[in-house]
């Protein structure tokens, strides 16, 4: 949620930053709203102070003799008030919070303006891998490799699911260790989170009111809950309305969860197979900073996203998002994308995102500043680490060979058996 001090104060530079991701505001409402609350607070505060005042004369008019039930009267008149602004105050606060809960965070100011055609590659790993035979695509390779089951998968689930099998099942399996590994290994903390979750999660992690479209719910729970799109909105969630520690931050966290998102919905052609789905697996990081080491968090997560890729050896490539191309939560975002040969593009298989206290602010999630003794909003950072649905089809296709056959990356081979290719099966 974005600051309504920096807005009331501020009103212009916020309005240009949401205007880089294509939102036009007009806040004049909400700073009208802003400046009723004031006003009630300074009355009811004078209230309340007259209240007191009253309750407190009550022992010395009784000693002596006054008459104590005129000032009860007069109590009860103010508490009526009191209880009058106390509502409106209620509701004057609600509707500024309305306000504010579907607008985007505000961009960082070195984001470019616009979408996808102002994106800026800023780093390329390795080159495109060229073949002297004619290279098949990641779905006639999985097949014939018996690495995934798409008949299958369509008769008990339906369009755009897959069923991992035999051989393509340790390797997603190897994937996703590799992964998990690599951060024990860098200090970052295992969470397996519950899949379910209730509505609050959604709006602290900032994918409702908006996008509460894109999930799936479930029927005939009270209160609501739903799905989890990505372990992202789980992790976010761990620290809502606590205060931190300074000396504890960043802490450091990754969870293992499959994905699911009822969106998937748009299949072009170049989508088809793995690229684009219902449910995918995905290893997330996520860090809860303080302002001051907030870029240096990202940075780190953009490095470990990368690193994670080029331990594969796939070629691949790092944009800086423009501002529209962010996400509705995050200020700033890098994409880790790797190239799909058959299709000719790059693909993310991680978005690196700095909310800044976006989420912190929708959620209560705070720490002490340790030097000043002041209450702050943390800012909260992930990053894939990473998507397989997008890794596996490049994996294959990068790595094929002439004979049919995918050469394993050497980091997968402890948790394949020590199996250094995958041949097709013998039909």
């Amino acid at each position: 949620m974005l600051d309504i001090n920096l807005i009331v104060n501020n009103t212009k530079y916020v309005h240009d930053a949401l205007l880089k991701k294509g939102f036009d505001v007009d806040f004049k409402n909400v700073i009208d709203l802003y400046n009723q609350r004031k006003d009630l607070i300074v009355k009811n505060d004078e209230l309340k102070t007259e209240k007191n005042k009253l309750s407190a004369s009550v022992p010395v008019v009784k000693k002596q003799g006054g008459n104590i039930q005129e000032i009860f009267e007069k109590v009860k008149e103010l508490n009526k008030k009191i209880d009058e602004y106390d509502a409106n105050l209620k509701q004057v606060e609600e509707d500024i919070k309305n306000f504010l809960s579907p607008l985007p965070n505000m961009p960082d100011d070195d984001l470019l303006p616009g979408e996808k055609e102002n994106n800026k590659v800023v780093k390329e790993f390795g080159a495109k891998p060229e073949f002297n035979f004619k290279a098949k695509d990641h779905v006639e390779l999985c097949e014939s490799l018996g690495l995934i089951d798409y008949e299958s998968a369509a008769k008990i689930s339906g369009r755009g699911t897959w069923l991992y099998t035999g051989i393509g099942a340790r390797l997603e399996w190897a994937l996703l260790n590799y992964f998990i590994d690599t951060h024990i290994n860098d200090g970052y903390k295992f969470i397996l989170p519950p899949h379910i979750l209730n509505e609050e999660s959604g709006y602290t992690a900032g994918q409702f009111p908006k996008f509460k479209q894109d999930v799936f719910w479930l029927e005939g729970t009270e209160p609501k809950k739903f799905i989890l799109p990505t372990a992202e909105t789980a992790l976010v969630n761990i620290h809502r309305n606590e205060i931190l520690k300074e000396e504890d931050l960043p802490e450091k966290l990754f969870a293992y969860t499959p994905c699911y998102r009822c969106e998937a919905g748009s299949y072009r052609t170049e989508e088809r197979g793995m690229i684009r789905g219902y449910q995918f697996n995905k290893v997330e990081m996520f860090q809860y900073a303080t302002e001051k080491n907030s870029k240096h968090s990202f940075e780190e997560l953009v490095d470990k996203a990368c690193k994670l890729v080029e331990g594969l050896g796939l070629h691949f490539r790092l944009s800086k998002l423009a501002a529209g191309d962010c996400s509705h939560s995050m200020a700033r975002t890098y994409d880790v994308e790797v190239w799909i040969p058959s299709m000719g593009i790059y693909k993310e298989v991680s978005s690196a995102s700095n909310a800044n206290d976006y989420q912190a602010r929708r959620g209560n999630i705070r720490y002490k500043d340790k030097e000043t003794g002041k209450i702050k909003y943390c800012h909260t950072l992930n990053a894939s680490g990473l998507a397989t649905s997008r890794v596996l089809p490049a994996l294959v296709e990068q790595c094929q060979n002439e004979d049919g056959s995918v050469t394993i990356p050497e980091v997968l081979r402890k948790y394949m058996g020590g199996i250094e290719k995958i041949y097709p099966i013998k039909k």
